[in-house]
Protein backbone atom coordinates (compact mmCIF):
# COMPACT_ATOMS: atom_id res chain seq x y z
CA UNK A 1 0.00 0.00 0.00
CA UNK A 2 3.28 2.59 0.93
CA UNK A 3 4.91 1.57 -2.57
CA UNK A 4 1.80 2.29 -4.22
CA UNK A 5 1.08 5.82 -2.59
CA UNK A 6 4.61 6.11 -3.39
CA UNK A 7 4.24 5.42 -7.14
CA UNK A 8 1.28 7.82 -7.27
CA UNK A 9 3.09 10.57 -5.69
CA UNK A 10 5.97 10.48 -7.60
CA UNK A 11 3.65 9.96 -11.15
CA UNK A 12 1.86 12.94 -9.75
CA UNK A 13 5.16 15.17 -9.36
CA UNK A 14 6.31 14.27 -13.02
CA UNK A 15 3.22 15.26 -14.12
CA UNK A 16 3.76 18.72 -12.21
CA UNK A 17 7.04 19.04 -13.90
CA UNK A 18 5.88 18.01 -17.15
CA UNK A 19 3.09 20.82 -17.32
CA UNK A 20 5.91 23.50 -15.80
CA UNK A 21 8.13 22.44 -18.39
CA UNK A 22 5.63 22.97 -21.26
CA UNK A 23 4.35 26.29 -19.20
CA UNK A 24 8.24 27.70 -18.94
CA UNK A 25 8.37 26.53 -23.06
CA UNK A 26 5.42 28.29 -23.98
CA UNK A 27 6.02 31.69 -22.09
CA UNK A 28 9.66 31.46 -23.26
CA UNK A 29 8.25 31.08 -26.74
CA UNK A 30 6.00 33.69 -26.50
CA UNK A 31 9.04 36.34 -24.78
CA UNK A 32 11.46 34.97 -27.57
CA UNK A 33 8.86 35.31 -30.83
CA UNK A 34 9.94 37.78 -32.96
CA UNK A 35 7.43 40.15 -34.44
CA UNK A 36 6.43 39.94 -37.78
CA UNK A 37 8.11 42.89 -39.58
CA UNK A 38 6.50 45.95 -41.83
CA UNK A 39 6.99 44.95 -45.50
CA UNK A 40 8.01 48.17 -47.85
CA UNK A 41 7.22 48.18 -51.40
CA UNK A 42 9.08 50.82 -53.19
CA UNK A 43 7.89 52.16 -56.58
CA UNK A 44 10.46 53.91 -58.52
CA UNK A 45 9.01 55.82 -61.58
CA UNK A 46 9.76 57.77 -65.10
CA UNK A 47 7.92 59.45 -67.83
CA UNK A 48 8.31 61.04 -71.33
CA UNK A 49 11.96 60.17 -71.07
CA UNK A 50 11.85 60.46 -75.01
CA UNK A 51 14.93 58.40 -75.84
CA UNK A 52 16.98 60.67 -73.79
CA UNK A 53 20.12 58.24 -73.79
CA UNK A 54 22.63 60.74 -72.98
CA UNK A 55 22.13 63.98 -70.98
CA UNK A 56 20.77 67.41 -71.94
CA UNK A 57 23.70 69.27 -73.28
CA UNK A 58 25.46 72.12 -71.48
CA UNK A 59 23.53 74.61 -73.35
CA UNK A 60 22.36 77.16 -70.88
CA UNK A 61 19.22 75.50 -70.79
CA UNK A 62 16.19 74.63 -67.66
CA UNK A 63 17.52 70.65 -67.65
CA UNK A 64 21.54 70.67 -68.86
CA UNK A 65 23.72 68.36 -67.33
CA UNK A 66 20.48 65.81 -66.29
CA UNK A 67 19.08 63.08 -67.44
CA UNK A 68 20.79 59.87 -68.91
CA UNK A 69 20.18 56.49 -69.03
CA UNK A 70 23.89 55.53 -67.07
CA UNK A 71 23.80 57.94 -64.29
CA UNK A 72 19.60 56.49 -63.84
CA UNK A 73 21.04 52.93 -63.84
CA UNK A 74 23.41 53.90 -61.15
CA UNK A 75 20.99 55.06 -58.95
CA UNK A 76 18.25 52.45 -59.37
CA UNK A 77 21.14 50.20 -59.28
CA UNK A 78 22.33 51.74 -55.46
CA UNK A 79 18.43 51.55 -54.65
CA UNK A 80 18.26 48.24 -55.22
CA UNK A 81 21.00 47.44 -53.09
CA UNK A 82 19.38 48.78 -50.53
CA UNK A 83 15.65 48.11 -50.41
CA UNK A 84 14.04 44.72 -50.93
CA UNK A 85 11.03 45.07 -52.92
CA UNK A 86 11.46 47.39 -55.99
CA UNK A 87 9.41 47.86 -58.45
CA UNK A 88 10.51 50.47 -61.65
CA UNK A 89 7.55 51.68 -63.76
CA UNK A 90 7.49 54.66 -67.06
CA UNK A 91 4.44 56.23 -67.91
CA UNK A 92 5.18 56.05 -71.58
CA UNK A 93 6.71 58.48 -74.12
CA UNK A 94 9.68 56.60 -74.16
CA UNK A 95 9.96 57.50 -78.01
CA UNK A 96 10.90 60.36 -80.00
CA UNK A 97 13.56 63.45 -79.07
CA UNK A 98 16.98 62.50 -79.99
CA UNK A 99 18.64 61.22 -82.75
CA UNK A 100 18.59 57.82 -81.06
CA UNK A 101 15.18 57.34 -81.89
CA UNK A 102 15.41 58.34 -85.31
CA UNK A 103 18.27 56.26 -86.61
CA UNK A 104 17.20 53.37 -84.42
CA UNK A 105 13.30 53.34 -84.14
CA UNK A 106 13.14 52.81 -80.61
CA UNK A 107 15.38 49.58 -80.77
CA UNK A 108 17.64 51.71 -78.43
CA UNK A 109 15.10 52.95 -75.40
CA UNK A 110 13.52 49.86 -75.18
CA UNK A 111 17.14 47.94 -74.99
CA UNK A 112 17.98 50.14 -72.15
CA UNK A 113 14.79 50.03 -70.21
CA UNK A 114 14.92 46.20 -70.32
CA UNK A 115 18.52 46.15 -68.60
CA UNK A 116 17.39 48.53 -66.32
CA UNK A 117 15.09 45.91 -65.29
CA UNK A 118 11.65 47.82 -66.24
CA UNK A 119 8.68 46.04 -65.04
CA UNK A 120 5.83 47.59 -66.84
CA UNK A 121 5.20 50.59 -69.20
CA UNK A 122 2.43 52.16 -70.99
CA UNK A 123 1.84 53.72 -74.21
CA UNK A 124 2.45 57.44 -75.06
CA UNK A 125 0.94 59.21 -77.93
CA UNK A 126 4.95 59.16 -79.37
CA UNK A 127 5.15 55.46 -79.47
CA UNK A 128 2.81 55.76 -82.26
CA UNK A 129 5.18 58.00 -84.20
CA UNK A 130 5.99 54.96 -87.00
CA UNK A 131 2.84 53.88 -86.41
CA UNK A 132 1.49 50.44 -85.43
CA UNK A 133 4.45 48.45 -87.23
CA UNK A 134 6.78 50.85 -85.93
CA UNK A 135 5.84 49.91 -82.29
CA UNK A 136 6.10 46.38 -83.64
CA UNK A 137 9.38 46.61 -85.36
CA UNK A 138 11.48 46.06 -81.98
CA UNK A 139 8.58 44.89 -79.77
CA UNK A 140 10.62 42.09 -78.84
CA UNK A 141 13.51 44.10 -77.37
CA UNK A 142 11.02 44.98 -74.60
CA UNK A 143 11.44 42.52 -71.56
CA UNK A 144 8.96 43.93 -69.84
CA UNK A 145 5.05 44.12 -69.98
CA UNK A 146 3.42 46.82 -71.93
CA UNK A 147 0.22 47.82 -69.84
CA UNK A 148 -2.68 49.76 -72.04
CA UNK A 149 -6.07 49.43 -71.18
CA UNK A 150 -8.22 51.77 -72.95
CA UNK A 151 -6.63 51.41 -76.24
CA UNK A 152 -8.74 48.76 -78.38
CA UNK A 153 -5.92 47.07 -80.39
CA UNK A 154 -8.12 43.90 -81.20
CA UNK A 155 -8.16 45.09 -84.98
CA UNK A 156 -4.51 45.64 -85.20
CA UNK A 157 -1.30 43.44 -85.64
CA UNK A 158 -0.70 44.58 -81.53
CA UNK A 159 -3.57 42.15 -80.93
CA UNK A 160 -2.95 40.37 -78.34
CA UNK A 161 0.48 41.86 -77.47
CA UNK A 162 -0.22 44.01 -74.88
CA UNK A 163 -2.11 43.36 -71.06
CA UNK A 164 -4.79 45.18 -69.94
CA UNK A 165 -3.50 44.96 -66.22
CA UNK A 166 -0.95 43.04 -64.68
CA UNK A 167 -0.73 42.20 -60.96
CA UNK A 168 2.73 41.72 -59.21
CA UNK A 169 3.69 40.32 -55.70
CA UNK A 170 5.61 41.22 -53.28
CA UNK A 171 6.58 39.13 -49.84
CA UNK A 172 2.37 38.36 -49.79
CA UNK A 173 1.41 41.81 -51.32
CA UNK A 174 -0.32 41.86 -54.14
CA UNK A 175 -0.06 45.13 -56.74
CA UNK A 176 -2.41 45.92 -59.50
CA UNK A 177 -1.42 47.77 -62.52
CA UNK A 178 -3.10 48.98 -65.30
CA UNK A 179 -2.70 51.79 -67.63
CA UNK A 180 -4.61 54.83 -69.27
CA UNK A 181 -3.38 56.79 -72.74
CA UNK A 182 -4.42 59.71 -73.81
CA UNK A 183 -6.78 60.21 -77.16
CA UNK A 184 -4.42 60.26 -80.40
CA UNK A 185 -6.77 62.40 -82.27
CA UNK A 186 -4.87 65.66 -82.80
CA UNK A 187 -1.78 64.13 -81.83
CA UNK A 188 -0.69 61.57 -84.16
CA UNK A 189 -1.28 61.47 -87.90
CA UNK A 190 -4.75 59.43 -88.50
CA UNK A 191 -2.98 57.20 -90.44
CA UNK A 192 -0.29 55.89 -87.51
CA UNK A 193 -2.86 54.72 -85.21
CA UNK A 194 -5.70 53.37 -87.64
CA UNK A 195 -7.75 51.02 -86.28
CA UNK A 196 -7.18 51.71 -82.89
CA UNK A 197 -9.59 52.15 -80.76
CA UNK A 198 -10.21 54.55 -77.84
CA UNK A 199 -12.51 53.42 -74.72
CA UNK A 200 -13.18 56.13 -72.34
CA UNK A 201 -10.66 56.31 -69.11
CA UNK A 202 -12.95 56.70 -66.70
CA UNK A 203 -15.11 53.77 -68.01
CA UNK A 204 -12.30 51.52 -68.10
CA UNK A 205 -10.94 52.19 -65.38
CA UNK A 206 -14.04 51.86 -62.86
CA UNK A 207 -14.61 48.56 -65.00
CA UNK A 208 -10.70 47.60 -64.13
CA UNK A 209 -10.43 48.68 -60.67
CA UNK A 210 -12.89 46.11 -58.64
CA UNK A 211 -11.38 43.20 -60.60
CA UNK A 212 -8.04 44.25 -59.49
CA UNK A 213 -9.19 44.75 -55.98
CA UNK A 214 -11.83 41.96 -55.60
CA UNK A 215 -11.11 38.96 -58.15
CA UNK A 216 -7.00 39.66 -57.99
CA UNK A 217 -6.90 40.95 -53.70
CA UNK A 218 -4.66 43.59 -54.74
CA UNK A 219 -3.07 45.58 -51.86
CA UNK A 220 -1.87 48.09 -53.73
CA UNK A 221 -3.85 49.61 -57.12
CA UNK A 222 -1.71 51.52 -59.67
CA UNK A 223 -2.29 53.46 -62.89
CA UNK A 224 0.32 54.38 -65.03
CA UNK A 225 -1.38 57.54 -66.71
CA UNK A 226 -0.70 59.16 -69.71
CA UNK A 227 -3.34 60.83 -69.96
CA UNK A 228 -1.92 64.66 -68.25
CA UNK A 229 -1.30 66.01 -65.29
CA UNK A 230 -4.14 68.75 -65.55
CA UNK A 231 -5.64 71.08 -68.00
CA UNK A 232 -7.28 74.74 -68.13
CA UNK A 233 -10.65 72.79 -69.79
CA UNK A 234 -12.90 69.84 -69.30
CA UNK A 235 -10.36 67.46 -71.11
CA UNK A 236 -9.70 64.19 -69.01
CA UNK A 237 -6.45 64.21 -66.72
CA UNK A 238 -5.04 62.82 -63.68
CA UNK A 239 -6.61 65.36 -61.39
CA UNK A 240 -10.32 64.88 -62.66
CA UNK A 241 -10.29 61.32 -63.07
CA UNK A 242 -9.53 60.69 -59.31
CA UNK A 243 -13.00 62.17 -58.25
CA UNK A 244 -14.89 59.98 -60.69
CA UNK A 245 -12.80 56.89 -59.55
CA UNK A 246 -12.43 54.61 -56.76
CA UNK A 247 -9.72 52.25 -55.10
CA UNK A 248 -6.84 53.72 -57.19
CA UNK A 249 -4.05 54.60 -54.31
CA UNK A 250 -1.51 55.73 -57.16
CA UNK A 251 -1.71 57.74 -60.43
CA UNK A 252 1.70 57.50 -61.63
CA UNK A 253 1.77 59.87 -64.90
CA UNK A 254 3.34 61.56 -68.06
CA UNK A 255 2.34 63.70 -71.32
CA UNK A 256 2.44 66.94 -69.51
CA UNK A 257 5.62 67.08 -68.49
CA UNK A 258 4.82 68.12 -64.75
CA UNK A 259 7.62 67.83 -62.76
CA UNK A 260 6.02 67.96 -59.03
CA UNK A 261 8.01 67.83 -55.53
CA UNK A 262 5.98 66.25 -53.99
CA UNK A 263 2.52 63.98 -54.95
CA UNK A 264 -0.20 65.55 -55.26
CA UNK A 265 -3.35 64.04 -53.16
CA UNK A 266 -6.65 64.32 -55.15
CA UNK A 267 -9.74 63.12 -52.83
CA UNK A 268 -11.83 60.19 -55.03
CA UNK A 269 -15.33 59.14 -55.22
CA UNK A 270 -14.86 57.62 -51.47
CA UNK A 271 -13.50 60.84 -50.01
CA UNK A 272 -9.81 58.58 -49.83
CA UNK A 273 -6.48 60.17 -51.40
CA UNK A 274 -5.30 58.70 -54.13
CA UNK A 275 -1.55 59.97 -54.79
CA UNK A 276 -0.75 61.73 -58.47
CA UNK A 277 2.71 61.74 -59.20
CA UNK A 278 4.93 63.27 -62.49
CA UNK A 279 8.62 63.76 -62.79
CA UNK A 280 9.41 65.97 -65.47
CA UNK A 281 10.74 64.76 -68.49
CA UNK A 282 13.88 63.40 -70.05
CA UNK A 283 14.57 61.37 -67.18
CA UNK A 284 15.64 64.29 -65.22
CA UNK A 285 14.32 62.86 -61.97
CA UNK A 286 13.32 59.53 -60.96
CA UNK A 287 10.41 59.43 -59.14
CA UNK A 288 9.85 57.39 -55.59
CA UNK A 289 7.38 56.09 -53.52
CA UNK A 290 7.46 53.78 -50.48
CA UNK A 291 4.28 51.99 -48.88
CA UNK A 292 4.67 50.48 -45.85
CA UNK A 293 2.29 47.67 -44.98
CA UNK A 294 1.20 45.97 -41.50
CA UNK A 295 1.64 42.53 -42.64
CA UNK A 296 -1.08 41.23 -40.49
CA UNK A 297 -3.74 43.64 -41.26
CA UNK A 298 -2.12 45.19 -44.62
CA UNK A 299 -2.58 48.55 -43.52
CA UNK A 300 0.00 51.07 -45.22
CA UNK A 301 1.68 54.18 -44.99
CA UNK A 302 3.59 55.96 -47.86
CA UNK A 303 6.38 57.95 -48.01
CA UNK A 304 7.79 59.81 -50.98
CA UNK A 305 10.78 61.32 -52.76
CA UNK A 306 10.83 63.27 -55.95
CA UNK A 307 14.28 64.67 -55.62
CA UNK A 308 16.27 61.55 -57.13
CA UNK A 309 18.16 63.46 -59.97
CA UNK A 310 21.12 62.59 -61.80
CA UNK A 311 23.31 64.31 -59.01
CA UNK A 312 21.81 62.38 -55.71
CA UNK A 313 24.21 61.44 -53.67
CA UNK A 314 22.46 58.15 -52.19
CA UNK A 315 22.38 57.61 -48.57
CA UNK A 316 22.07 54.08 -46.89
Amino acid sequence: MEELQYLNRRKFIKGLAALGLIAVTSCFSTISAKPKEDIKITILHTNDVHSRVEPFPLDGSRYQGLGGAARRSSLISNIRENEKNVILLDAGDMFQGTPYFNLFDGEVELEIMSRLGYDAGTFGNHEFDNGIPGILKNFDKAKFPFVTSNYDFSKTDLAGKTKEYIVLEKEGIRIGIFGLGVSLEGLVDPKNYEQVGYLDPVEVANRIVPILKNKEKCDLVICLSHLGYSYKDDKISDLTLVPQTKDIDLIIGGHTHTLLDRPTEVRNADGKITLVNQVGTGGVRLGRIDYIFNPISKEKKVSYNNNYDINTKFDK
